[in-house]
């Protein structure tokens, strides 16, 4: 039994179930270097308590996502959220990437992370991240969110806030800072962004997709299943 909870004006699930009693399906990526908090701020958004925050979570290796069912404006959301894949050189050394345009494929919204506290994060912001997105990103209407993670360690703060403003103005991004660890702006950052991607009329014409893929396959099973109580 699913239980829901009251989270800033939107009534969200942190179920993994894959039923279709929703009206829209939304893919999210994170992406940005190792060690910035991607898999944390996933986990503390999905988990809705920072009781249980994990004090080390392992580098992604492989495919991951999470699925996050919620409502908002009156629409009930499925968030598939896809955590960047972390692949290790010949040499053992960790590198991302490529991401190929299938990780990008129909994103409707993409979430670039930097840690507050790592300059160099948010260096390769510029460097890799933001040139892959330009390359390999499918539909120009995604959402984009860049977050500074980390703020609870505002003592060794390495990257400036307004610094983080300049950047999103530029690329034209929304932005937040948030910590992952004690769930700050965690919840607002991707309410903000779901809140945005409903305003995109294509954005929610392709969400739609998979719902009513989904209907015409529940529709052609109890044909088939009514044919066959007819026929025997």
């Amino acid at each position: 039994m699913n239980t829901k909870k009251k989270i800033n004006g939107c009534s969200s699930s942190s179920s993994s179930s894959s039923s279709s009693n929703y009206d829209y399906s939304f893919k999210v990526l994170l992406i940005g270097d190792s060690g910035v908090g991607k898999s944390s701020l996933l986990h503390s958004f999905i988990s809705n308590c920072h009781h249980h925050f994990p004090q080390h979570l392992s580098p992604t290796i492989g495919v991951d996502f999470k699925i996050k069912l919620l409502t908002a404006s009156g629409k009930r959301l499925k968030l598939t959220i896809w955590d960047t894949v972390l692949y290790y050189s010949a040499a053992g050394q960790e590198r991302f990437g490529p991401l190929t345009t299938s990780y990008y494929r129909g994103a409707h919204g993409i979430i670039l992370v930097y840690d507050v506290t790592r300059r160099e994060t948010f260096t390769n912001l510029s460097k890799t991240w933001t040139k892959e997105l330009e390359l390999y990103c499918t539909n120009p209407d995604c959402i984009r969110l860049l977050v500074g993670n980390k703020v609870d360690r505002d003592s060794e703060r390495a990257v400036t806030m307004e610094e983080g403003m300049d950047f999103a103005r530029e690329h034209k991004c929304l932005f937040f800072e948030c910590s992952a660890k004690t769930q700050a702006n965690v919840k607002q950052c991707f309410k903000e962004l779901t809140m945005k991607i409903l305003e995109v009329p294509s954005l929610l014409e392709k969400g739609s997709a998979p719902v009513k893929n989904q209907i015409l396959k529940q529709k052609e099973v109890s044909r088939q299943q009514r044919d066959n109580n007819c026929c025997s």
